[in-house]
C-alpha cells in the first residue's frame, strides 16, 4: 500500500497546490464491495484554487476503468470513470451548513489533515450507477441461441425445483 496523501485543504487551495498520481484499486477498501475484481488502477489529479467568489476549492479529476457486477446477468461490467468535481471548502460547521443549503454546490469541511485518497474514493462511489447493467443485447443471460434452458442454469435451479413442487 502506498503512503496516504494528507494535506491541509485550505492551505493547499490558497496556495494553488497540485498533486497527481495513480491509485491501485486494491487500495480503495470501501470500493471493494462494488467491484468484481480489484485489478487495475485509476489516475487522479487534485488541484487547489480559489473560485470566482474567492472561496477555496479542490478540483478533483479521476480517470480509469473498474469492473462492476451487472445486476441483470451477474457478470463483469466494465465501467469507465471520467470524473471532474469541484469541492467547495467550508472553514467550519456553520459555513458548511450554509453551503449545504445550495444543492448546486458540492461542499466539504476543510481540515488540516484531509485524506486525499478518501476524497477520491468518495467521489468514485458517489459516481457509480445505482444498478449497473449491460445493454440487453450484451448480457450473457439474454443472449439468443444460448444452449441453456432456465432449468439448467445454476441461478434458476432452485426456482425450477420450487415450481415443480406446486
Amino acid at each position: 500500500m502506498s503512503v496516504r496523501l494528507v494535506m491541509d485543504a485550505l492551505d493547499f487551495a490558497r496556495n494553488g497546490g497540485a498533486h497527481h498520481g495513480k491509485i491501485t484499486l486494491s487500495e480503495l477498501e470501501r470500493l471493494q464491495d462494488y467491484l468484481t475484481d480489484n485489478s487495475g488502477e485509476v489516475q487522479y489529479a487534485v488541484t487547489g484554487a480559489l473560485n470566482r467568489k474567492a472561496k477555496p476549492i479542490l478540483q478533483l479529476v479521476v480517470r480509469g476503468a473498474i469492473n462492476l457486477r451487472c445486476q441483470r446477468c451477474l457478470g463483469k461490467f466494465a465501467h469507465v470513470l471520467d470524473l471532474q468535481t469541484d469541492l467547495l471548502l467550508a472553514r467550519d460547521e456553520d459555513e458548511l451548513a450554509r453551503f449545504d443549503e445550495d444543492e448546486s454546490v458540492d461542499c466539504i469541511l476543510a481540515t488540516a489533515n484531509t485524506d486525499v485518497l478518501a476524497l477520491i474514493e468518495d467521489e468514485i462511489i458517489l459516481s457509480l450507477p445505482l444498478s449497473p447493467r449491460h445493454e440487453e443485447s450484451e448480457c450473457s443471460i439474454d443472449k439468443p441461441g444460448s444452449d441453456d434452458t432456465a432449468e439448467e442454469r445454476p441461478l434458476f435451479a432452485a426456482l425450477a425445483a420450487l415450481k415443480n413442487l406446486h
